[in-house]
C-alpha cells in the first residue's frame, strides 16, 4: 500500500509559525488515514525551527529551486537567514519519504517550505505568485509527486495509478 506524506498542520499538529494547525476536513485524507497510508511530516520544526517562530518567505518568492541552488535565500520577518533550518528540513522530508516509499506528497499550500503552486513573494505583504516551497521542490526533483490540499483528488487519481487500481 503506498504512503503518502502529509503537511503535519494539516493532521492537526500546531506547528505552523504561528503556533496553530490547518487541520483539513477532507473526505479522502481521512479515508487515508484509516488505512494507515498518512506520514504527517513538518519540515520547518524537523529542520529545527521552533513553535511559534517568526513568519518567513523566500526572498524576492525565488522559488525553492533557488534555495535548493544557493541563489536565494529564505528570510524571518525580522530578517534572520533561516536558510539552513528550511535545507536541513527540506532533505529531512526526503529521507523520510524515501525511506518509506513515498511517492505522493500533500503539502499546504503557500508555505515557504511546502507550497507547490503558489509561495509568498518575499515581501511579507501577503502577495502570492507562482513557485514552490523548498521541501517541495527537492521532493519533487527526486520524482515525488506533491499536491497541494486544494488538489487532494489529483493525488488521489496518482494514488490508484501507483496502486495499480
Amino acid at each position: 500500500m503506498e504512503k503518502v506524506m502529509v503537511s503535519a498542520c494539516m493532521m492537526g499538529r500546531k506547528v505552523r509559525y504561528d503556533g496553530a494547525a490547518k487541520t483539513s476536513g477532507d473526505a479522502l485524507l481521512a479515508t487515508w488515514r484509516q488505512e494507515g497510508r498518512l506520514v504527517p511530516f513538518c519540515p520547518e520544526v524537523e529542520g529545527g525551527l521552533p513553535v511559534p517562530r517568526p513568519a518567513a518567505e523566500i526572498e524576492g518568492g525565488a522559488g525553492g529551486t533557488a534555495v535548493l541552488a544557493g541563489t536565494a535565500r529564505v528570510l524571518a520577518t525580522d530578517g534572520t537567514d533561516v536558510t539552513q533550518a528550511f535545507l536541513a528540513g527540506a532533505r529531512a522530508a526526503l529521507a523520510a519519504a524515501q525511506a518509506l516509499g513515498v511517492r505522493v506528497a500533500i503539502l499546504k499550500e503557500g508555505s515557504p517550505s511546502c507550497g507547490s503552486l503558489t509561495i509568498y513573494d518575499g515581501s511579507f505583504a501577503g502577495r502570492r505568485l507562482p513557485g514552490s516551497g523548498v521541501t517541495t521542490a527537492l521532493l519533487e526533483q527526486h520524482g515525488i509527486a506533491v499536491f497541494g490540499e486544494d488538489r487532494i483528488p489529483d493525488a488521489g487519481i496518482r494514488l490508484r495509478e501507483l496502486d495499480g487500481s
